[in-house]
């Protein structure tokens, strides 16, 4: 006679150590959520508040006399359609550079039949660790022609040793049977190189596109000693020399129009002109990253750890 174990029911409810541990868990992830959220919230809300009570700290945890007059006459700003522009241009061929590059020379460090392949790579590896300091790297720039110079947004940044060695570790991951295949078709380094590795390779590809981007739209200080032509200002250096000026110029209703922070409101206060400011610098990029959100944490892992 055989005896049937029965199977133990599960409790319909958790035991209370659990949901203790549940409500503290949730307590925690909305403080730090809280705490990640609050400084774009307040930016925004002290923005499109009075600015008298902005000036005075008043807006805390909601806006205040709501009104868009910042934002409204921040766009009056001369040159300034022209500079964002500029930026969004310098974004978008700086970051498709910095990743193409990044990417072949990833793929190549990891082919044994590239010559000297140690040597480079080590070669790349080491200028993460010198720096020459601002005067030699200007001089090189003024001496190589990139001084009033768009490339002079792009060529020194394509090269990032760091993006390299993430492309490498991910490639490194990749089986080596799809490119032993490919070269029993016929194919060669680089049609291997577009039809095979950057498909696959695509979550980190993401991940440092989001890198480049945000450098790249955040610069403004190769802005500032490279460029003398107004017509290659970038947004940032723009508003960079706005808010540089904000905390001593006093705005009021009797400023012209022709003044360098006449362009803002009338009741323009330094504190309304940083943080109207920050809110156009920052909104982009905040738009932009969560598409790329969905590949940035299996590019960053594969990319990081070598296995």
């Amino acid at each position: 006679m055989t005896a049937h174990i029965q199977p133990r029911k599960r409790h319909a409810h958790r035991s209370f150590g659990d949901q203790l541990i549940n409500v503290i868990t949730y307590i925690v992830y909305a403080f730090f959520t809280f705490v990640c959220l609050y400084p774009f919230y307040y930016l925004i809300i002290n923005s499109i508040s009075a600015n008298n009570l902005s000036e005075r700290g008043k807006v805390i945890f909601w806006p205040l006399e709501i009104h868009f007059t910042n934002y409204k006459n921040l766009s009056t700003i001369p040159g300034l359609t022209d500079a964002a522009l500029m930026s969004v241009l310098r974004t978008v061929v700086g970051t498709v550079m910095t990743v193409l590059i990044a990417a072949f020379l990833g793929y190549m460090f990891t082919r044994q039949t590239l010559w000297k392949r140690k040597f480079w790579y080590r070669f790349v590896a080491i200028t993460m660790y010198f720096n020459a300091g601002i005067i030699p790297w200007y001089l090189a720039m003024k001496t190589i022609g990139l001084t009033n110079n768009f490339w002079g947004y792009i060529f020194p940044t394509v090269v990032q040793p760091f993006y390299i060695i993430l492309c490498k570790t991910y490639c490194e991951s990749v089986p080596q049977a799809l490119q032993d295949a490919a070269e029993i078709d016929g194919a060669g380094t680089l049609r291997i190189f577009f039809r095979i590795m950057l498909p696959v390779i695509k979550p980190i590809l993401a991940t440092i596109a989001i890198f480049a981007a945000v450098n790249q739209w955040n610069a403004f200080q190769d802005t500032l000693l490279l460029m003398r032509d107004k017509r290659l200002y970038t947004l940032q250096y723009v508003l960079y020399q706005y808010i540089t000026q904000a905390s001593s110029i006093k705005i009021s209703s009797s400023t012209t129009t022709t003044d360098i922070a006449g362009a803002l409101a009338t009741a323009a206060t330094a504190t309304s002109i940083r943080m109207t400011v920050t809110v156009v610098v920052v909104i982009p990029v905040m738009m932009i990253y969560p598409f790329f959100q969905r590949f940035f944490t299996k590019g960053i892992m594969i990319g990081a750890v070598k296995g």
